[in-house]
């Protein structure tokens, strides 16, 4: 099957896309659930960097009642790998499977992302 059959969705892209729950998968199907649970996502307002793959779009395609989906670059993806690294050691050694010292945690951990936030309102 050719590229142009396929559709543009399914054309071979070398991303990422950042996937936000938007509303949450209580009440919906089992395999909507677990599709949101496969994709990483485990509740409303919680995001994902994933690689825009077709089988991930398939997954996007399931449930886009659900999500949104924007395209993010090779800085958050390596980012979100970071931290999954560094929580996994820190898991592992919580379970006593290595040891490792708590410096070592702090110091992998990248600086946190800063979010735009609106004028602070006040109370009168």
């Amino acid at each position: 099957m050719t590229a142009a059959k396929r559709g543009p969705s399914a054309a071979a892209s070398p991303g990422h896309l950042r996937v936000t729950q938007v509303r949450s998968g209580i009440s919906t199907k089992p395999k909507h659930r677990a599709t949101l649970r496969a994709m990483g996502l485990r509740g409303v307002g919680r995001s994902r960097v994933l690689p825009d793959r077709p089988d991930v779009r398939g997954m996007l395609a399931r449930v886009p009642h659900l999500v949104t989906v924007v395209p993010a670059d090779d800085e958050e993806a390596a980012e979100q790998r970071a931290r999954s690294s560094v929580a996994r050691q820190a898991r592992r050694a919580s379970e006593g499977t290595v040891t490792i010292e708590a410096e070592t945690i702090e110091a992998e951990l990248p600086a946190p992302a800063k979010r735009a936030r609106g004028p602070k309102k006040e109370l009168g």
